[in-house]
C-alpha cells in the first residue's frame, strides 16, 4: 500500500479511540465509488444499497485483517464484488432462474427505475453486458467505466494481469459484435 490517505484511515480505524473517525473517513473517500460499482453488477438501486450495507458490514469486521499488500480500494473493490456476486447468486435461485435471466431483468426493469439516468446508448450497452459471463461483465466495468488499471483489476478479481487483458478484450469484442445485431 502506498497510499497516504489509506494510511491515515488504516492508522484511525485500529486505533480504539479514533475508530469511528476512521470509518467515517472511509466511508467519505469510498463509499461512492463502491456504490457504483455494486450498481453497475446489480443494477437496482434498492439492491445496490442492501449491498453496500452488507460490504460496509464486512469491512468494518474484517478490517484488521487487511495485510496492506494492496490497496485499500482494491480490498474494498473486492469485497464490493464478491458480496455482488454472492447476492446475485442468491437472487438468481430465489428467481428460480439463471444468472443471464436475472441480468436480462434486471436490465429490462432499469427503463422504470428512476434512478437510472443513463440514455438509449447506456441502455443498450446494459443489455449487451447482461450478454457476458460474470467476469467478462465485471473485468468491463472496472477497466471502461471506472478507467481502473489491469494490474489493479487483476489485484481485485485475484486474476493474472493477462487474464484480465484478455477478458477485456473479448467482453469488448462480444459488446460490439451485439450492438451490430441490435
Amino acid at each position: 500500500m502506498n497510499n497516504v490517505a489509506d494510511q491515515k484511515i488504516l492508522d484511525l480505524v485500529t486505533t480504539a479511540t479514533t475508530r469511528d473517525a476512521g470509518y467515517r473517513l472511509l466511508l467519505q473517500t469510498y463509499q461512492e465509488q463502491m456504490y457504483w460499482q455494486i450498481r453497475k453488477m446489480v443494477l437496482d438501486h434498492d439492491d445496490t444499497h442492501d449491498v453496500l450495507q452488507n460490504v460496509c458490514v464486512k469491512v468494518f469486521k474484517g478490517i484488521n485483517n487487511f495485510r496492506g499488500d494492496s490497496k485499500l480500494s482494491s480490498w474494498l473493490f473486492r469485497i464490493a464484488y464478491n458480496e455482488s456476486i454472492t447476492f446475485l447468486n442468491k437472487k438468481s435461485k430465489q428467481l428460480k432462474v439463471s444468472s443471464t435471466e436475472l441480468q436480462e431483468t434486471l436490465v429490462n426493469n432499469l427503463e422504470a427505475d428512476v434512478y437510472f439516468t443513463g440514455d438509449q446508448v447506456q441502455l443498450e450497452l446494459q443489455k449487451a453486458l447482461a450478454q457476458l459471463p460474470d467476469r467478462q461483465k465485471e473485468v468491463f466495468n472496472l477497466r471502461y467505466y471506472d478507467e481502473i488499471k489491469f494490474k489493479d483489476i487483476a489485484t481485485i478479481l485475484d486474476l493474472s494481469e493477462g487474464a484480465v487483458k484478455s477478458s477485456y478484450h473479448i467482453a469488448v469484442k462480444k459488446i460490439q459484435a451485439f450492438i451490430k445485431e441490435d
